[in-house]
């Protein structure tokens, strides 16, 4: 190479290190990655998003940053995270407890960030559908490890589960099929019939899945309630009663002919007639004992709560001298309201609650975005009954990727919408 020409490269090389749109680019492909490694490891979503970080900085107006917090959206994840930092002065819990129970909730403190980035990008939809496709590929892979477990990711894997836990694999195609019925409505009313149907035969086929090789019981009790919501607000009451109609007969098929459907819905009663002849260890019969002791908790410390990382101590405490379920030690009691009740009281369900509700309000528009952001938040408000799922790490990182990336898209296309109004205003 001659003397101009690495000259040459080296000058656009540096003019490429200067340019705020390089490493606006850069970090967009950070993110892309971030979403497309979540259904498989969660090492690398800690890499990628550190590295998301670390390509905003150069450029990151931080003025404005500060500036987009005072909104509701933005501040209260943040109050979540400050309110268990701060409840670490005031638990019992030792102080290893304490920082560990801090953990779940730092992740919330990317929320602000995403938005803040994708009020600014146009690539917003590129991770969003790169999540999508990695959820293709994992369910491709979910089907081949049914047929040969030997082929999955790690050892000891469930049937047709190639990594993680069936739970997290069930909440990932859940929202994946049920988000894809906004585009699949879109498409066929604007005559894109084609596309449409193709849109149409991958949502079911995630449902296929989990109807025939696994599927959690907080998605099939949740799935309904989001295509429910669905109906509501994007189809006529004519299509409603025929696409009723449709799934009850299909419905039906399913449960005659999946076994792994009918053993996951008959084990609803069968774990609660367990525990309550035999006062065994059934999932159901646990979270109910669960339940039990956390209501007798909160009303200990009803405002503050016990302290960040005091869940565990409290249930040795109760366990004290009890045999079968009432002896079970846990440091999460399989709900997010009384995960959060008890370490910070009624401060604490007030911010979460208050988190949930404005992150509703700003999906309230008819555009895909609004969509996704509503269906990510309605899938963590129902499955919190029976999970602390903003603080288990899938679910929580569904929960800040979602809100965060489709709500800077809202927020850009309100911002591009204004525009255009005063300019037409302008121009008349």
């Amino acid at each position: 190479m001659s003397a101009l020409a690495k000259q040459s490269a080296r000058a656009s090389l540096w003019r490429s290190w200067r340019d705020p749109a390089t490493w606006s680019t850069t970090s967009d492909v950070f993110a892309i990655l971030v979403a497309a490694s979540l259904p498989w490891s969660t090492t690398l979503v800690a890499i990628f998003a550190s590295a998301f970080l670390v390509s905003l900085a150069p450029f990151f107006d931080f003025k404005a940053f500060l500036q987009s917090l005072k909104r509701p959206m933005c501040s209260l994840p943040i109050a979540l995270f400050t309110l268990a930092l701060a409840g670490t002065l005031w638990s019992d819990a030792s102080w290893n407890e304490r920082l560990y129970a801090v953990g779940p909730t730092a992740k919330l403190l990317m929320l602000p960030v995403l938005l803040y980035h994708f009020e600014r990008s146009a690539r917003g939809m590129y991770v969003l559908i790169s999540f999508l496709v990695s959820c293709v590929v994992l369910m491709l892979m979910s089907w081949i490890v049914a047929f040969d477990p030997r082929l999955a990711l790690k050892p000891g894997a469930a049937f047709g589960v190639p990594v993680k836990n069936y739970i997290d694999q069930s909440q990932e195609f859940a929202l994946c099929a049920v988000v894809l019925a906004y585009p699949v409505v879109t498409l066929w009313r604007a005559h894109q019939k084609k596309l449409a149907a193709l849109l149409l035969a991958l949502s079911l086929s995630f449902v296929i899945n989990m109807l025939f090789v696994n599927v959690s019981r907080t998605a099939l009790v949740t799935m309904p309630v989001m295509l429910a919501v669905f109906a509501i607000l994007h189809l006529k009451l004519r299509s409603i009663v025929l696409i009723a109609c449709a799934a009850a007969v299909l419905g039906g098929l399913a449960w005659m002919t999946s076994p792994k459907l009918r053993a996951t819905a008959q084990k609803f009663s069968g774990d609660y007639e367990f525990f309550g002849e035999q006062n065994g260890s059934a999932s159901v019969g646990l979270r109910l004992v669960f339940w039990q002791k956390s209501l007798r908790f909160i009303p200990q410390a009803p405002v503050f709560g016990h302290g960040t990382g005091s869940i565990r101590g409290l249930f040795e405490e109760a366990a004290v001298g009890k045999v079968g379920p009432a002896a079970e030690v846990i440091a999460n009691p399989h709900n997010q309201t009384l995960n959060v009740a008890i370490q910070w009281g009624a401060i604490g369900v007030v911010v979460l609650y208050a988190m949930w509700v404005i992150h509703l309000l700003v999906f309230r528009g008819d555009d895909l975005a609004s969509w996704i952001g509503l269906m990510v938040v309605l899938q963590n408000i129902f499955t919190s009954l029976f999970n602390s799922h903003i603080f288990d790490f899938n679910e929580g990182w569904m929960y800040v990727l979602g809100v965060g990336i489709a709500a800077g898209m809202v927020l850009a296309n309100s911002s591009r919408k204004a525009e255009i109004g005063i300019r037409n205003s302008v121009t008349a």
